[in-house]
């Protein structure tokens, strides 16, 4: 496949941040004012390979490795949405960027919303993609299930095929591409892989989310039904925002449909600009 890169000429570059959680693995694109996406668990920046040259063509784009994941520094406690949100506003500082956008899938979304919520005035917009409403029924509902991306070392498939199987039923069966770059990331993050979704269901999103002042898109993939009935329930809950259904995709609409992903993503940044008063966003 021709990367998307490529195709808009741009050239996607990696960079470290030294912070206080160690470094920060980042992509850095585009120039004007800053949006950071946040990738699901158990991704990479990669997720958003095909996404950034496109939204770089308006935005500087920064796409970072979640704390633990991809190429940051692995923190030794136990891993959190607050932990994940602290790595992402220690980026911002260590970038000296005082306001940005965010844009977060599944694991990313429910970091930026805490990330929103802890310090609003920086948080421009939200985009929550994918994002699954988790509140005391939700971690009831979650305790018995198995372990969505957790390896058994007893078992006698070895630890790529287990993480193709559990993932497969996801992901569109004419595209294994999509599969195999997830499989990379998750075997990249090792033992540690299934922390990033307790961290998402041990989260009291019910208390943070009436703190989140910006205003938010709520967008989904038509076939994600691990998140599409919750749309509502963060649409209810949330100050401002409005919702995207992207047709013809699930789970993996970042990297499935990136052109369709980055319309919506773009036509609601131009939408919120165009409501802000001037001056009131700045890097």
């Amino acid at each position: 496949m021709t990367s998307a890169g490529g195709q808009y000429g741009l050239e996607l570059r990696r960079y470290y941040a030294s912070t206080t959680f160690g470094q920060i693995h980042f992509v850095d694109a585009g120039e004007g004012e800053p949006i950071f996406l946040l990738h699901q668990t158990p991704r990479s920046w990669d997720e958003y390979r095909d996404v950034i040259p496109i939204l770089a063509q308006h935005n500087r784009i920064i796409a970072m490795d979640t704390l633990g994941f991809g190429a940051s520094d692995s923190p030794a406690e136990p891993w959190t949405i607050e932990l994940f949100a602290a790595g992402v506003l220690a980026l911002a500082d260590a970038l000296d960027i005082e306001q940005f956008g965010i844009v977060g899938h599944h694991t990313g979304g429910v970091v930026g919303m805490e990330v929103a919520a802890a310090e609003p005035e920086r948080v421009a917009f939200l985009v929550l993609s994918g994002v699954p409403y988790v509140d005391a029924e939700r971690r009831a509902a979650v305790r018995s299930r198995p372990p969505i991306d957790a390896i058994d070392h007893s078992a006698d498939s070895p630890p790529v095929t287990q993480m193709w199987r559990k993932r497969e039923p996801y992901y569109p069966n004419d595209r294994p591409d999509l599969l195999a770059r997830l499989v990379a990331d998750a075997l990249r993050v090792g033992d540690r892989v299934e922390e990033g979704h307790v961290a998402v269901n041990s989260y009291s999103m019910e208390d943070r989310i009436g703190l989140v002042a910006a205003p938010t898109l709520v967008v989904c993939g038509e076939f994600d039904s691990f998140s599409l009935p919750d749309v509502p329930k963060l649409q209810r809950r949330l100050v401002r925002s409005e919702k995207t259904v992207i047709a013809g995709t699930g789970v993996p609409s970042v990297d499935h449909v990136p052109e369709a992903f980055a319309e919506a993503i773009a036509t609601f940044v131009a939408q919120v600009g165009s409501t802000q008063p001037p001056g009131s966003r700045h890097q």
